[in-house]
Order: structure tokens, then sequence, then C-alpha cells
């Protein structure tokens, strides 16, 4: 079936659909086509719970990762170790770190990287926020947790940059990360050994 032959609004949602991060056309029109076989109530649960999902979370005032309380439930435990923080490119990244169970200490979502081939920086008022914080709460080290790739190094001397002059230990996660590869897809094991084994980053 060509998809001129479809009707225009299925057409309309296998084109959104493909514009999802590892979406293609193929993989969207499966997805459409299982949503039309599936009964109304459960199509009007999920179109809702899109809705809320949109409606009802923003990024933390505090660490800017994504919450639905202010400020998000990691900033408010008192149980964590205030004096640690780990900087991530994005709420991804935060979560994935923190369903691993290998950090217990605070999170900055810088919520971009810098990127010259993307012309895509980091917003300047997160940089400001960060220095900040680390004022603020008297940070004894920073964690960058930054993807192993250019954009992901780039970030991180952007970051020690910003924060020089600033009396902070600043490591960043070791290379047992995948060269290329994202925070966020990392497994569980990977994770904790980049953790463990991160290297302090001195000012040449």
């Amino acid at each position: 079936m060509s998809s001129t032959s479809l009707p225009s609004s299925v057409q309309k949602l296998i084109k959104l659909w493909s514009k999802l991060p590892g979406i293609g056309t193929k993989t969207a029109r499966r997805m459409v086509f299982f949503i039309l076989k599936q009964d109304p109530k459960w199509v009007n649960e999920f179109i809702g719970t899109i809705k809320q999902v949109k409606e009802e979370t923003h990024h933390c005032g505090e660490c800017g990762n994504i919450t639905d309380i202010e400020p998000c439930s990691i900033c408010r435990d008192k149980m964590r170790d205030r004096k640690i923080m780990c900087v991530v490119e994005s709420d991804e990244d935060c979560i994935s770190i923190e369903q691993a169970g290998i950090f217990n200490g605070l999170y900055h979502v810088l919520g971009g990287q810098v990127s010259p081939l993307d012309e895509e920086d980091i917003p300047e008022e997160s940089i400001t926020k960060l220095k900040q914080r680390v004022y603020d709460l008297e940070i004894d080290e920073i964690v960058l947790a930054t993807a192993p790739r250019i954009e992901g190094d780039l970030t991180a001397f952007a970051i020690q940059e910003a924060l020089e002059g600033v009396h902070v230990k600043i490591s960043r996660l070791s290379y047992g990360l995948p060269v290329g590869g994202s925070i966020g897809y990392a497994d569980r094991v990977t994770l904790h050994m980049a953790m463990e084994s991160r290297k302090e980053m001195v000012n040449e």
C-alpha cells in the first residue's frame, strides 16, 4: 500500500511519529496500525497520558531534572551526599545514572551540550546556575558525566573553564564507556566502572 493511498490523518500521524528519535517511517507505520487495532478506551488513555505528562511535568528549579514536584525528589532527599554533584547533559542521563544506583549525590542537568556542527551550546543560565549551586552548597567535587564523544569532551572542557577559580575538585567518568556512545544507553556495570574509576581533570 503506497502512502498516498492512506487516509490523510494516518499519513500525518506516521509523519509525526517518524520524527521521534530512532523511529523510521516503517516503524512509525507499524505503530500507527497497532493503535488503529486497539480499543478506543486504550487509545483515549494513551492520548490522555501523553497530555498529562506534558502538562504536569517540568524541569526542577534546582537541578534541572524532569519532575512533577518542586524541588524534585532527589534535591529534597536529605539522605544524599550534598557535597558531590554529578553534571549531566540531559535528564535522560540523570535517570540512567540514578537507576543504576551508582551515585548518591546531587545532580545538575545542563540541558544541552557543546556541538559546533549543530551550532548548539550549553544554555548560559544553566552555567550560571551551576556556579551558584557550587558556591551555595559548598560542593567538594563535581563529576562530569558527559558523553564519550567529541561533543562530550567539548562540554566537559567548557564546564571546567566556567568553574576556573572555583575551589572544587572536577573529575570525569572514565572511558570504560564506549566511545561515541551515550550515558543514557550505558548499562549498569559499565556506568558503575566508569564512576568508580573517574579521573580528576587538571588544568594544563
